[in-house]
């Protein structure tokens, strides 16, 4: 048996694991045009900060790598052909496949403005990305940054920690408004003022403009300039869909999948940012571009590959960042849902049993204490954690198995409820009644 993994990122590396936890003795494949293999995406953010170094991003040992028994092949595949079981790499060297997983990921969206191509135009979808920003950044010059998540802010924070000032535009009246609630987005705002970044709200790029090839300043909607020798954007992501243009396998936003990590092609896996898998909980095909479930699709599309039928069972999500150099989880549904029976509490600072089970600190000497739930009926549905992090594994596994609080919904309802406490106390009871 032969399989044949496109692309060297988490779901890649997850599917060979995988693979190799069935069958021992199959010839493994990886191809990608990547030079550097596979290594933390999450981690680019802290290699810009300079908090990381390059040789922290890799965290599998060469050793590793030689207990799974794979071959890595350095090459760009041109084309699918079916038919032939076969893929053409660069144009003109052919391999034959039996399991072919496409783990291609998804690439920025492209910036589509007048002089989006000017030297100082940047990205940061991958490592050479990283090391160009680097380059480029120079203490005592000034960027604008342009998007509105999570990678966005990495670039102001990376490009802060490089000495340059940052001018950041936001298109609404405040920062991350679809995830995050006023008092969290205002947060994260004081923070970045605090730190030097001049934020500029309603604010939408109109044209870059440049002098010799290089960036020398934007032109905003409104007819503001601001002068600048460098542009970061991160507008969004799009799944990579261009090779299988020709293959006539179904996809929508991405390459559509079965909960077995299956194409429409039975022997043609898809797993990470490229698949929209199919969530038998909620009969939806859902795109993810986390981290998390990346590995598990990866690790899932392995084992079906392998002979092992396994489902993917899309499990709440869970993301943590940082936002503003504070400490940020989020979990499950948080973001301003039309289901109204649905509810949102907020409390800011409180004492909380620190000696949980499974409990986890991400960052102390905290001088930000936020916790935000959503509830409805009868279950924790979300939750975002700014600061302390103790709660938040005891909270993702609720969330995750839909536990009942009505015995504690009345409680945390109440005005001034000492909500982590609640949680807490609720989280060892519930564990306990598992546990029996």
């Amino acid at each position: 048996m032969r399989y044949v993994i496109i692309g060297a990122g988490v779901a890649g590396i997850s599917a060979v694991e995988a693979i190799r936890s069935v069958d021992t003795v199959g010839e493994i494949i990886m191809i990608s045009d990547d030079p550097h293999g596979y290594y933390s995406r999450p981690g680019l953010a802290y290699f810009l900060t300079g908090e990381l170094h390059d040789k922290a991003l890799f965290p599998r040992t060469k050793e590793h790598y030689k207990r799974l028994n794979f071959n890595y092949l350095r090459g760009r595949v041109t084309r699918i052909l079916r038919s032939d079981h076969a893929l053409l790499i660069d144009g003109k060297s052919r391999l034959v496949y039996d399991k072919l997983l496409l783990a291609i990921g998804a690439r920025a969206t492209p910036l589509d403005v007048p002089g989006a191509k000017l030297e100082g135009v940047v990205k940061l979808d991958h490592l050479e990305d990283a090391k160009n920003i680097l380059k480029q950044a120079k203490r005592g010059k000034t960027a604008v940054v342009v998007g509105g998540g999570i990678t966005a802010l990495e670039l102001t924070e990376g490009l802060l920690a490089r000495g340059m000032k940052v001018h950041y535009l936001l298109r609404g009246d405040r920062y991350w408004s679809n995830v995050l609630d006023k008092h969290e987005s205002e947060v994260v705002e004081n923070r970045l003022e605090e730190e030097g970044v001049t934020l500029h709200h309603h604010s939408e790029l109109k044209e870059v403009i440049g002098r010799h090839g290089r960036v020398s300043g934007v032109v905003l909607q409104d007819e503001r300039a601001l002068k600048c020798d460098m542009l970061a954007y991160a507008v969004g992501i799009r799944p990579c869909l261009e090779l299988i243009q020709e293959t006539n396998l179904a996809k929508d936003r991405g390459i559509l999948v079965n909960e077995h990590m299956q194409t429409t092609d039975p022997n043609i896996y898809a797993a990470g940012d490229v698949a929209q898998v199919f969530d038998p909980l909620t009969g939806k095909s859902v795109l993810d571009s986390l981290w998390n479930p990346a590995h598990e699709q990866g690790q899932v599309a392995g084992l079906n590959m392998a002979g092992r039928k396994t489902a993917y069972l899309k499990s709440a999500p869970f993301n943590v960042t940082r936002l503003a150099g504070l400490t940020t989880t989020i979990i499950g549904v948080v973001g301003h849902g039309k289901d109204d029976d649905m509810i949102g509490i907020a409390r800011g600072d409180s004492e909380t049993w620190r000696q949980l089970p499974e409990a986890i600190v991400a960052q102390s000497g905290f001088d930000v204490n936020h916790m935000r739930l959503l509830i409805s009926e009868k279950n924790l549905v979300g939750a975002i954690l700014m600061g302390d992090q103790t709660l938040s594994r005891p909270l993702q596994k609720m969330i995750a198995a839909k536990a009942d609080i009505s015995p504690i919904r009345d409680l945390l309802m109440q005005p001034n409820a000492p909500l982590a406490d609640l949680i807490a106390q609720f989280w060892m009871s519930w564990r306990a009644t598992l546990a029996l």
